[in-house]
């Protein structure tokens, strides 16, 4: 890298970047190349969109980005969408929220999968399928084992919570289910990762908020219970999302109308509702 680096700098015939103590930054003359050099793969995707447009379906590339949520179904939905359109090439991305908006942003992806479109983009978005939130316990959990009708809000929030940090998808999802109460919960860990949330909830850290479609595995090996309580399941939606000015390429536009004819019963079908 460091060869490559002399030889652009030998053509520009200034130096782009320079090193202070340990850490490298761009030079005056580096940012101004670096304005140009994103301005080219603008364009080079932009004409890597039109080639599409000529391909059609088959043998055109998926590019689709989701959530860390989708991440437990989504390959599933694109393996049954690749089977209707033989030669289609798949490229699933996935992200935290913060990650996915800036890859939206940026239009380096074709099809955005979330929970909550953002308002601060001009986007396309279209619920495809119903996505329940949950408190999941460890068995053994006092509220597990104590279960006669469904647990009141003042007796769950007295108990530990092991949640997502905070401007995930998930957090947001936290701040409509629990309301003001959410600054009375007791947090025995935050953790950016849903699998590592279902780990310290199995062991017995604290309770969890999850989305169902995360723990299937959990429930059939009977390592988590979905505890019964008050507003409980929280509904949000899935949606499928895209820049409205985006001239989608062939396989993404039928791939979004895939997700919004049988996303619904294909999820129901990989993750059964009970």
């Amino acid at each position: 890298m460091s060869t490559q680096v002399r030889t652009l700098e030998g053509h520009v015939g200034m130096p782009l970047f320079e090193q202070l103590g340990k850490k490298i930054y761009l030079t005056q003359a580096g940012e101004e190349l670096l304005h140009f050099c994103r301005a080219i793969i603008q364009q080079f995707d932009e004409a890597e969109d039109a080639m599409a447009q000529l391909k059609g379906i088959a043998g055109g590339k998926l590019n689709v980005a989701v959530i860390s949520a989708g991440d437990y179904f989504f390959p599933q939905l694109m393996v049954a969408f690749a089977r209707q359109h033989p030669g289609v090439q798949l490229n699933l991305t996935v992200h935290n929220r913060e990650e996915l908006l800036d890859k939206l942003a940026a239009n380096r992806t074709d099809l955005a999968v979330m929970v909550r479109p953002p308002a601060e983009l001009d986007t396309q978005n279209d619920a495809f399928a119903p996505h329940p939130y949950v408190i999941v316990a460890a068995p053994d959990h006092p509220l597990a084992a104590a279960r006669h009708g469904r647990i009141p809000m003042s007796d769950l929030i007295r108990h530990p919570f092991v949640i997502r940090e905070p401007g995930s998808d998930t957090w947001f999802s936290m701040q409509d289910a629990f309301g003001p109460h959410l600054a009375e919960l007791s947090v025995a860990m935050e953790i950016k990762s849903t699998e590592t949330i279902k780990q310290a909830v199995i062991a017995g850290i604290g309770l969890g908020f999850l989305s169902f479609h995360t723990i299937g595995r959990e429930l059939a090996a009977r390592s988590l219970v979905v505890l019964e309580v008050e507003g409980f399941p929280l509904m949000l939606n899935w949606y499928v999302v895209h820049r409205r000015e985006k001239r989608l390429p062939p396989v993404a536009r039928a791939f979004r109308q895939f997700l919004l004819d049988e996303g619904e019963a294909r999820i129901d079908a990989l993750i059964p509702s009970s």
